[in-house]
Formats: structure tokens, sequence, C-alpha cells
């Protein structure tokens, strides 16, 4: 079984950056494809890493702004956040699939003020 810890979120002004980052404890995530989500209303898809290639994708509300990261050394997977918007505002959750079972973090806030 795997745990997954999100940090990172706070309030900010929009046009900031900020960093989130999700490391895992329990076992080894290095080589599973890892996602970031928010939710404000409904939980939406927002970027996605590649377990063993690194590919990386995007939603399109983020494409451009928004990178996703990994440190296989430090089981962690980032997501960097610049020019945040207020409709940015939600609570992010990164997710791992492993033996069909999806775990996610606790999720962290995240507040862009306009």
């Amino acid at each position: 079984q795997v745990q997954l810890f999100e940090s990172g979120g706070r309030l900010v002004q929009a046009g900031a950056s900020l960093r989130l980052s999700c490391t895992a404890s329990g076992r080894s995530v290095s080589n599973r494809p890892m996602g970031w989500f928010r939710q404000s209303n409904g939980r939406d898809f927002v970027a996605a890493i590649g377990g063993t290639d690194d590919n990386t994708y995007y939603a399109d509300s983020v494409q451009g702004r928004f990178t996703i990261s990994r440190d296989n050394a430090k089981n962690t997977v980032y997501l960097q956040m610049n020019s945040l918007k207020p409709e940015d505002t939600a609570v992010y959750y990164c997710k791992v699939t492993m033996s069909w079972t999806d775990y996610w973090g606790q999720g962290t806030q995240v507040t862009v003020s306009s």
C-alpha cells in the first residue's frame, strides 16, 4: 500500500507562482504514471506524467502555465504552477494507480485572489 501526501498550497494573488509536492511513502512510485487533479465543483484532471517515459499531459486550461515533474530519488511528483488565476482555486490532489487501485492524497488547498 502507498500513502500520498500533498503540500505547498496556500493563498496567493493572481499572477503568482506555486509549486505543489506529492510525496509517496510505503512503496516506490518511480515507475508509475502519476497525476494531479483538482476539485472545486467536480474533481478534474490537471496534469499527468508517464511512469517510464516521463511523457507529460495537461488539461487545456493549464497548458503552458503548469508543469508536472518527478524526482524518483525523493519518491515525489511536483506541480509547478505559474501565472495563477482565480479560477485555479481548488483543492489539489495527486493520484497513483497500483495493482488496479487508485490511491489519493488528502489534498492541498490553493486559493488565488484577484
